[in-house]
């Protein structure tokens, strides 16, 4: 019963920053902030949504793969995030002042 409250919990913690990453997506200024709020809350999210399906399974070749799947986005979330922001910079794309979007 314990083992089920701490994946219940987990999975909730998870759903959580999945919605904070999505309302980070669609009411922050511009590209860097937005890329900010979801890979953070996108690597977290589903760092425990894996760890609480993983301890809800138990030791088991199916946490086995769930492990590989957590390091995969482990490595690529933060790589992606470097690319886009690279891409985005080299395009000329300058951050927004968060005081003048927050007055229009």
């Amino acid at each position: 019963m314990l083992i089920n409250g701490v994946a219940i919990i987990m999975l909730i913690g998870g759903a959580f920053f999945f919605l904070v990453g999505t309302i980070g997506l669609i009411r922050l200024p511009d590209a860097f902030t937005r890329m900010h709020a979801t890979t953070k809350c996108d690597t977290l999210g589903a760092g425990m949504i894996l760890v609480s399906l993983m301890i809800n399974q138990g030791f088991h070749m199916i946490s086995v793969k769930l492990f590989i799947i957590l390091l995969f986005i482990l490595v690529t979330n933060p790589t992606a995030a470097h690319i886009i922001a690279k891409a985005a910079y080299n395009s000329q794309h300058m951050p927004t002042d968060v005081d003048s979007s927050i007055k229009e």
